[in-house]
């Protein structure tokens, strides 16, 4: 691996670990937008995020690279004011966090980097069509996620 190789591969990783940042702090915002009964989904789906934020953080870690830190707060795509705004925002959630791994991944130069990256995006996705149904989309499924 070159050394540009790897500062390629930690940049998409950093790039990650912002979006993996956003999308903890998104799902509160869904959380609160749903009903009782439809926030353990949410709880969830932040406490996947949280745990992926914190490994890549480790993993940035010990690259010797500092972490991206997380903003204080982030500008909402538009206004949650309902379960459907909330399935739609963790629609956007988890597309973005797809779409930093498939970055990650085109950036990756070797397994260690590949494998977490596909079972990541895998994740992202299975999540983000349950809340495309959730939101009343059609299709759930994107052929593509992340891209």
């Amino acid at each position: 691996m070159t050394e540009d190789g790897a500062r390629t591969e930690t940049d998409a990783l950093r790039g990650v670990l912002a979006a993996e940042h956003a999308a903890v702090w998104g799902y509160g915002v869904v959380g609160a937008a749903l009903p009782p009964e439809r926030r353990a989904e949410a709880v969830t789906a932040e406490n996947a995020h949280r745990d992926v934020r914190d490994r890549l953080a480790a993993l940035l870690e010990e690259r010797g690279a500092d972490p991206v830190l997380p903003e204080a707060g982030y500008a909402l795509p538009f206004p949650v004011l309902s379960p459907v705004d909330a399935a739609t925002l963790a629609v956007v959630l988890e597309d973005g966090v797809a779409a930093a791994w498939v970055h990650a991944l085109d950036r990756a130069t070797g397994p260690g980097v590949r494998q977490p990256a596909v079972e990541e995006l895998s994740a992202a996705e299975v999540r983000a069509v349950r809340w495309r149904a959730a939101a009343g989309r059609s299709p759930v499924t994107e052929a593509f996620p992340g891209l």
